[in-house]
């Protein structure tokens, strides 16, 4: 009996780094435990190191491999209690099955160290080796001959009654520590920084030890267990179940629920054709089946094997008829003639009525074979299946539905995936040998050389270095520039690198880098090896100089693909780096209402024939589309993993003009914008559904139209609360984005450039996703001007400004005595604050925890939309969004252009001036210091001198009571002329007097 190959998991446990001191005396003595699937090993303990080096190598057994992926790695590191006052926690690391990577690839990845609770406090990083790898199985031991037993001398022979006896005492005496422990854990579970036992609360204090035990040798660790140890090794996998495995299997079942319950039920009527069979088998001649329900039918494609095996899908409530009719006819061409002539094989008629119902898990519908009713030929049959499903039937995916057209691929639902993007970083270091020409020309000039890299599409070059005046084969300039691309899985062939002059604008020489052969890394602190190459010339020149770079792709980074205030995804592009998710995203697609007709349909009426597009992470997903009808009911329900709370979701809404509408006088190239609608997950409650109608707004040069409505349910399941509060108090982006960030204007190329692979990826796919659905859903044209946008940023900064301005005239009632009782009052407040100034920070964050406590009442609980007040589209000219609306660069005539530059002119000439007032004040700070106006500074001096004198004298409560009560004296006291510190500073000189 052929038996399966066995897979192992490899752990290298490497090194920690910048550890906590945990045990008193400034360090600690660490060691890590790793569990994965029931299985737990222990490496070496330390003594009194913060970054120790165990270099071990743990191997577990994997039981399925086909749920490897949804099993998690757990590693903590714990301070020897040994050596310490108590087992105390220095941090863990969680990597999920799908980061596992087969052998071959592995590299040393830093992970940092995860806190148990929000308030522990845990720094440093552990590196790790973690792959697997697939062995044959070893010769089971029943295959042993009994006399090939080892045999057994007098000294190692034991007696039969001693030997059960010495067998138990070693059972007792490896279970004894492992007891003592979990009671000793038992005891420090209310103590700040319990034993690794409290890791897994649910698990019994005399459960079975499993079967490899953590305290023997490798060699030991790897024989086989016998038949009661893997019984006992199976008890422990099931009760040692850990807060992780548990959130695991509830994202697994969430994941795997087929029940739509976000969308309405909706019935179809099934029908799977399978294949015909006519009484003569000698016919070559095309065969299709037709479907009539009344009014609607659909036919198959002409084939001369008869075999189509196609699911087709009516809407019931649709339907206009009680029965359903098939037919089987041939195509058949007669001699000396082109035309085809169709000929009828038989219809088989079924009611409506009797069509049997199947819900979900029930196993589908197996098809029969049923004759053809035909006056002319017998013996003809069909095979099918009828039936009555709802949309959460497994058939519904590849049914051919009646609304959206039947055989139309590109009205279909479909789920696209962006590809997987990565950093490319070129370090472009010097060049050698370079063959710059010979003769008196070549002496005379000043080559002046830079490197050129091109991949795919983009072409990025380095400054320009000159080389002198010699002409020499060995000049050697140098650059160490780095050049970042951003590449597409599956990767472009080569890397293009050439050397060009300058001077005489010809190449010196290229080379070529294959992609998938870069090295690929993770962390910052990963040691690239240069490389050489040769740089190739024409035909003539074989060998024209070398090159010295270094390249690498850059895993450690997320390929920022869409804007950066909607992004939905912030993982890194190394698998090696992946998290677990800490939710589930659920979208149930219901319908819409109201839509507003698009294009015309037989010349007279128009029409609209509208799809959606759901767009969080990677993940694309696209409905089908419901041909001809302004209020549309999909129903469709999706859902996403969730890595991060603090995404958007995007939906859009379009009209499908790609597909071939014979009927159609007006054929659409592209597909037409409806609206679209943005949901921010870190402002829905955790498993919670919201059923809400959102409004479809789209921006036109003629002004912003409601285009209808879209009803979309959403659901947020979260099944850690403690994994979701981490996820708030962790960077946004992955480290290398900190350690080595990219500059703002290098940032905003790559986005762009990624959202261009996207476009070109997605756009190949069948059916495809076009290209003005995918920059409308990337917001791709952020980065253009708009006079639109600007006002809008602008009343956002007044409104952030808002709150400022009113507690500044509420404190100025208060100071010109508008409501005298609140005046007295803050007099009584100030002399608190002076004689108590203990009691400032509790009673502010007291009165903040009082205020936001009582608005929570008044919280939105409803996801906001587009807002159009916000958008400022309601108050816009025409000319500003024609504006709006021009490419780049512009296609409108030489006097709009010039008008339009004319406003943006006054405009920059108002931001112009109140950036010179800034500077003024800026300045006039300077020139106090400075000794610009002597006088001005000499009285400052004495000033500080005086003031010096003053605050040696006199205490500082003293001077802030003072201070308080003269700033807030009744107006009778006061001047109407600006104070004098004010005139004092307003003289100060500038330099706004020198700018030209």
């Amino acid at each position: 009996m052929a038996e399966t190959c066995t897979r192992k998991l490899i752990v290298e446990v490497c090194n920690a780094r910048n550890l906590m001191p945990k045990d008193g005396q400034g360090t600690a003595s660490a060691f890590a435990t790793v569990d994965f699937d029931g299985q737990r090993r222990r490496t070496k303990t330390k003594l009194r190191d913060l970054n120790p080096e165990w270099d071990e190598k743990l191997e577990f057994l994997v039981h399925d491999t086909d749920s490897m992926a949804a099993e998690t790695l757990e590693i903590s590191l714990y301070n020897d209690k040994k050596t310490g006052k108590r087992s105390t926690f220095l941090g863990k690391v969680r990597i999920t099955g799908s980061a596992f990577i087969k052998s071959g690839g592995e590299t040393l990845v830093y992970y940092l160290l995860e806190k148990r609770s929000v308030f522990s406090q845990i720094k440093g990083e552990l590196g790790l080796k973690v792959y697997y790898i697939d062995e044959d199985p070893p010769t089971p031991l029943a295959e042993q001959k009994p006399e090939e037993k080892a045999p057994e001398t007098e000294e190692n022979k034991p007696t039969e009654e001693a030997k059960p006896e010495e067998e138990k005492k070693e059972e007792e005496k490896k279970e004894e520590p492992k007891t003592e422990s979990n009671k000793e854990a038992k005891k420090e579970e209310e103590k700040p920084s319990p034993p690794p036992q409290e890791e897994n609360p649910k698990k019994p204090d005399k459960a079975a030890p499993p079967v490899e035990v953590e305290n023997l040798p490798l060699a030991e660790s790897e024989k086989k267990p016998s038949k009661e140890e893997k019984e006992k090794a199976e008890i422990v996998k099931r009760s040692e179940v850990t807060i992780g495995d548990l959130e695991l299997w509830s994202l697994s079942s969430d994941r795997g629920r087929s029940v739509y319950d976000l969308v309405d039920r909706m019935r179809f009527l099934y029908v799977r054709v399978v294949k015909a069979k006519t009484g003569n088998n000698e016919s070559k001649s095309p065969v299709y089946a037709k479907l009539m329900i009344g009014t609607h039918s659909i036919k198959t494609k002409s084939q001369s094997d008869k075999d189509w095996d196609k699911v087709f899908a009516f809407d019931k409530e649709g339907l206009n008829s009680t029965s359903l009719e098939v037919s089987v006819w041939t195509e058949e061409k007669k001699e000396n003639e082109e035309a085809t002539q169709e000929c009828s094989l038989g219809t088989v008629s079924f009611d409506l009525q009797e069509v049997p119902k199947r819900v979900p898990p029930d196993s589908p519908l197996a098809p029969q074979w049923y004759a053809l009713e035909s006056e002319n030929s017998a013996g003809n049959e069909v095979m099918l299946a009828v039936w009555i499903g709802t949309q959460a039937d497994e058939a519904f995916q590849e049914a051919w539905q009646s609304d959206s057209g039947g055989f139309l691929s590109e009205t279909r639902a479909k789920v696209y995936l962006s590809p997987k993007l990565w950093y490319l970083r070129l370090t472009v270091i010097q060049t050698q040998d370079l063959h710059l020409g010979s003769g008196p020309e070549a002496k005379a000039r000043n080559p002046e050389l830079y490197v050129k890299a091109q991949l795919g599409a983009q072409l990025f070059k380095t400054g320009r270095t000159s080389v002198g005046s010699t002409s020499a084969s060995s000049a050697n300039p140098t650059w160490n520039e780095d050049l970042v691309f951003v590449a597409a899985e599956p990767f472009e062939p080569f890397l293009t690198m050439t050397v060009e002059d300058v001077t005489n604008g010809q190449s010196v020489g290229h080379a070529k880098i294959h992609v998938a052969s870069i090295e690929r890394r993770t962390d910052d602190r990963a040691k690239l090896k240069s490389r050489w190459f040769h740089l190739v010339g024409d035909e003539t020149k074989p060998y024209t100089g070398r090159i010295h770079v270094r390249v690498c792709l850059e895993g450690g980074y997320h390929v920022l693909d869409e804007a950066a205030h909607v992004t939905s995804d912030v993982r890194a592009a190394a698998k090696q780096l992946a998290k677990a998710p800490i939710g589930l995203l659920e979208v149930g697609i219901r319908g819409a209402t109201n839509l507003l007709p698009v294009k015309t349909k037989d010349g007279t009426r128009g029409t609209t024939d509208a799809y959606v597009v759901a767009k969080y992470g990677p993940k694309w997903v696209r409905t089908r589309t419901i041909l001809d009808r302004f209020n549309p009911r999909w129903n469709e329900q999706y859902t996403w993993d969730v890595y991060d709370p603090c995404t958007v979701l995007t939906i859009g809404v379009f009209d499908n003009g790609r597909y071939k509408h014979d009927e159609a006088v007006g054929k659409q190239s592209k597909d037409v914008r409806v609206g679209k609608v943005r949901i921010r997950l870190s402002t829905l409650d955790t498993n919670r559904v919201y059923l809400n109608q959102y409004s479809l707004m789209v921006l036109l040069p003629s002004g912003a139209k409601k285009m209808g409505e879209i009803e979309i349910a959403v659901r947020f399941s979260c099944s850690s609360w403690l994994s979701l509060i981490q996820a708030y108090t962790s960077p946004m982006l992955p480290r290398m984005h900190y350690v080595k960030p990219l500059g703002p204007t290098q940032q905003d190329i790559l986005r762009h450039t990624a959202m261009r692979l996207v476009t070109a990826r997605l756009t190949r796919s069948e059916p495809p996703l076009g290209q003005e659905v995918v920059q409308f859903m990337l917001d791709s044209d952020t980065h253009m001007w708009s006079m639109r946008r600007s006002k809008a940023n602008w009343f956002r900064v007044v409104g952030c400004l808002t709150r400022v301005a009113t507690l500044a005239r509420w404190t100025e009632g208060i100071r010109t005595w508008v409501h005298p009782p609140t005046s007295i009052l803050m007099h009584v407040l100030l002399e608190a604050v002076v004689l108590f100034p203990h009691l400032v920070l509790p009673t502010i964050f007291m009165y903040a925890f009082l205020i936001l406590a009582f608005k929570f009442r008044y919280r939105q609980r409803v996801p906001l939309n587009m807002d159009s007040r916000l958008s400022y589209v309601d108050m816009v000219g025409l000319d500003e969004l024609d504006e709006e609306f021009d490419g780049f660069p512009t296609t409108r005539s030489q006097d709009v252009v010039r008008i339009r530059y004319d406003r943006l002119r006054a405009l920059a000439g108002r931001a112009q001036t109140l950036l010179g007032d800034f500077a003024s004040n800026g300045e006039r700070l300077q020139a106090l210091w400075n000794w610009r106006d002597p006088r001005a500074t000499g009285i400052f001096v004495v000033f500080c001198l005086v003031a010096s004198l003053v605050f040696y004298v006199v205490p500082f409560k003293m001077f802030v009571l003072g201070f308080g009560f003269y700033h807030l004296r009744h107006p009778r006291f006061r001047d109407d002329m600006p104070s004098v510190p004010v005139s004092f500073f307003r003289r100060l000189p500038s330099f706004s007097d020198q700018i030209l």
